[in-house]
């Protein structure tokens, strides 16, 4: 089989850069199977119907790719048995006027093309086998989804040494050292709270806490808690935990807790006050030693709206600073954001020191952002280029660090509100940063 041209090499690099894209993915299906590549124009082809399966133009072009030429013109038909042909209906259509979409090519065996392109285009949607009264799976007896255990661990965290060591001390080695814990009568249980601006990858240190443990993730968020009905609230934090209690070790993952766990001073609903009453009592256990293997870690942007019993020594009685990444954090997310893109002389110290103070959520949108300029300057000079720093250095300094409203509100708790040190660690970094 040929080579690829030039001109094949850059239309893929601009389809890669614009996935999404049917016209550009059509177009390069095509110069493929004008080039004899019709295996990879097949590939091709399968994505663009994934993603608009009643295009025309891309079931044409699969039925040549496949072997299959043009629709043969209709047979003749069948003489009558009666004298004389019966008149066409009033209503019926020529069938020069049928349209050829609206039925498949004469001689072209669709099902066999989907055979041979089943292992390039996945299912567009997966649905559990349904019992007879339609149900799920009867076997599945918790309601809850628990992740197994992952294979992110802390070393994926990019940077942020502080966050780990605290980590590490604070929660981690106690619970690698089960000979230590026995002999000093730790128990197999804790609370970690993690607070800080958003974006700057709280739910991904939960999970690599997870995955540092061995131990299955249940990820909480208070639309799957709350409901309307009177108990319903209640009833589904019971059985968060007890899901938690039977897959131990497992990581709880209350995310927002704010949301579920919020002051009940100010709160006049009562619904809201009696799930986080249902919370403090899940935390604590119904039974001595409950809890045994159920780590509880939460997020949450506003900590001083979390309600004080929460935090109480034996619930949530730790909590960790998540701050915007550092310069190794940076790269690590930078890399990662630009690992499939088509880029060139990108200088990623450079680039570290231009986007000081963002958060992760905030460079991802830079290098999408750098990656659409460089797009829309292909489209309209029609030649297909790399994206390079110019892109990403104007992307950073278009985009204002989503955290600035968030170290604004922080800044008078941390003046104001700092009962007994909670948030020192906070009042440290605003006076490094010269925010204080």
């Amino acid at each position: 089989m040929a080579a690829e041209s030039p001109l094949i090499h850059s239309m893929r690099t601009a389809v890669a850069a614009a996935p999404d894209d049917v016209p550009l993915r059509l177009h390069l299906a095509e110069l493929l199977l004008e080039a004899g590549h019709a295996d990879a124009a097949v590939a091709e082809i399968a994505v663009t119907l994934q993603h608009a399966p009643g295009d025309a133009r891309a079931r044409e072009l699969m039925a040549r790719a496949m072997g299959a030429g043009p629709a043969p013109a209709p047979a003749a038909p069948e003489p009558a048995a009666t004298p004389g042909p019966p008149a066409p209906g009033p209503e019926a259509p020529p069938a020069s006027e049928v349209r050829s979409e609206q039925r498949p090519a004469a001689g072209f065996d669709w099902r066999a093309a989907e055979n041979q392109v089943g292992d390039v285009v996945p299912p567009r949607f997966t649905e559990a086998p349904l019992t007879v009264d339609g149900s799920g799976d009867p076997g599945d007896a918790d309601a809850w989804d628990v992740e197994s255990p992952g294979t992110v661990r802390l070393a994926d965290v990019g940077g942020m040494q502080e966050v780990k060591g605290r980590l590490e001390a604070a929660f981690l080695a106690p619970l690698r050292n089960p000979e230590l814990r026995r002999l000093y009568g730790k128990s197999l249980r804790g609370g970690l709270l993690l607070y800080g601006p958003p974006g700057c990858g709280k739910t991904f240190i939960a999970r690599a806490v997870a995955g540092e443990l061995g131990a299955s993730f249940l990820s909480v968020s208070v639309n799957d808690v709350l409901d309307m009905w009177i108990g319903n609230s209640e009833r589904n934090m019971h059985e968060v935990f007890q899901t938690a209690r039977r897959q131990a070790p497992c990581v709880v993952f209350l995310d927002e807790l704010d949301a579920l766990g919020g002051k009940r001073s100010r709160t006049q609903s009562n619904g809201m006050r009696t799930t986080v009453n249902q919370l403090l009592t899940e935390l604590d256990g119904v039974d001595a030693g409950a809890n045994e293997g159920v780590f509880v870690l939460a997020a949450t942007n506003v900590p001083w709206d979390v309600d004080i019993a929460l935090r109480r020594p034996g619930r949530l009685d730790r909590t960790l600073l998540v701050l915007p990444p550092d310069g190794p954090a940076r790269e690590a997310i930078l890399r990662y954001h630009l690992r499939e893109r088509p880029i060139e002389n990108v200088d990623l110290g450079k680039l570290v020191k231009a986007t000081d103070g963002l958060s992760g959520a905030d460079l991802a949108h830079v290098c999408e952002a750098a990656a659409e300029h460089a797009l829309l300057d292909s489209a309209r000079t029609g030649t297909v280029r790399m994206i390079g720093m110019k892109d990403l250095l104007a992307a950073a300094g278009q985009i204002a660090p989503s955290t600035e409203p968030w170290f604004a509100a922080a800044r008078n708790v941390a003046m104001y509100a700092n009962d007994g040190g909670m948030y020192d660690d906070l009042v440290t970094y605003l006076k490094k940063k010269r925010k204080l």
